[in-house]
């Protein structure tokens, strides 16, 4: 059972993280150093990118707690 929800939410993840909009130049720009890659930069996320963000993050936290469950359980 736990295989099978930890699946799911892999999938969830990747389609959640795939719908979030570009933070930066593409994939160039996160090894040339442009100025668009900044970690603790302070941008607010409103409306769709926060929910969007934040069900990333649940999924996520989601996921390490089935990953613990599943290894736990063998």
């Amino acid at each position: 059972m736990e295989r099978i929800l930890l699946l799911i939410v892999s999938a969830v993840i990747i389609i959640l993280s795939l719908l979030q909009s570009g933070k930066t130049e593409g994939f160039t720009g996160a090894f040339s150093g442009s100025k668009g890659l900044d970690l603790f930069s302070n941008s607010k996320e409103r409306g769709a990118e926060k929910v969007l963000s934040n069900a990333t993050f649940v999924s996520g936290a989601l996921f390490i707690v089935l990953v613990v469950v599943t290894l736990l359980n063998q």
